[in-house]
């Protein structure tokens, strides 16, 4: 608050003295703080340039077309801007700003039929095409995400069909004492729901704390404030229902191979 105050002074005492905002990342590697004088040119280390004062640090947004870009930014008035490139009167691209998807359509018209060479795009058409190499490591982490739960799937089965098989005397015993199939199959089914359960709520907090940490080092590592990893109710609702019907059917399928077995043969008779 002080370093911007201080600025607005010095722009009072000069008012023809120009602005210009820089990224944070100029800032930080540079050392330039709000306030501090620059000189703007189109040549390195020239001496004719326009002296310009520092009076806003621009944060990084959250896109990641940006992530692979390791350049930095500033913006400026147009006219500085004009003369740093060279261009003229001339764009390379430029943003327009709609209401309403009607509005949209008819801007994308009449700017693609107002000139040869002019071509008008939506800002999400744009955020797709250059994201693409995110949606590739999101497929990435479906697939791995789908052979994990075949993986979880057949290893929560195989605990089940142990965990039966070292109970057979016991369940054995119930049946002798009058204890019914079903009630058996409901124990087991439960006791494997319940141990799914278990499962997914630690990996729920392994994933989170994984996400944090990956976060923590790639937001640093980027200098943005882009979320890599991120765990959402609608994942962990999804997680849950897997877990719960997995470990049903574990249950199920391992219980219903023990009671269809003899009580004296479960005895080894």
């Amino acid at each position: 608050m002080l370093k911007t105050i201080v600025a607005a002074l010095l722009l009072i005492q000069n008012p023809q003295q120009r602005t210009i905002a820089i990224d944070e990342r100029l800032a930080d590697d540079a050392h330039i703080a709000i306030g501090d004088k620059l000189i703007v040119s189109q040549k390195p280390n020239a001496a004719a340039g326009d002296t310009v004062i520092v009076s806003a640090i621009i944060q990084r947004g959250a896109d990641p077309a940006e992530i692979a870009r390791s350049e930095y930014q500033v913006r400026m008035h147009l006219d500085q801007l004009q003369k740093v490139a060279g261009y003229g009167d001339r764009v390379d691209r430029f943003a327009v700003a709609t209401r309403g998807a009607q509005a949209t359509e008819r801007a994308l018209a009449d700017i693609n039929a107002a000139a040869f060479g002019f071509e008008a795009h939506r800002s999400k058409d744009i955020a797709v095409e250059t994201s693409r190499t995110f949606q590739v490591v999101s497929r990435f982490h479906k697939a791995i995400g789908f052979i994990t739960i075949v993986a979880s799937t057949i290893f929560l089965l195989c605990i089940m069909l142990l965990k039966v098989e070292e109970r057979r005397r016991d369940v054995a015993a119930l049946r002798l004492m009058g204890i019914s199939r079903a009630t058996v199959v409901q124990g087991i089914v439960a006791e494997a729901a319940l141990l799914a359960l278990v499962g997914c709520a630690l990996g729920i907090g392994i994933g989170w704390v994984s996400s944090h940490g990956i976060n923590l080092f790639y937001q640093a590592h980027y200098r943005t404030p882009l979320t890599f990893s991120l765990i959402t109710p609608s994942i962990v609702a999804l997680a849950v229902s897997l877990s719960l019907v997995l470990g049903i059917v574990a249950g199920l399928v391992a219980s219903m191979r023990l009671v269809r077995t003899p009580p004296l043969a479960l005895f080894g008779r």
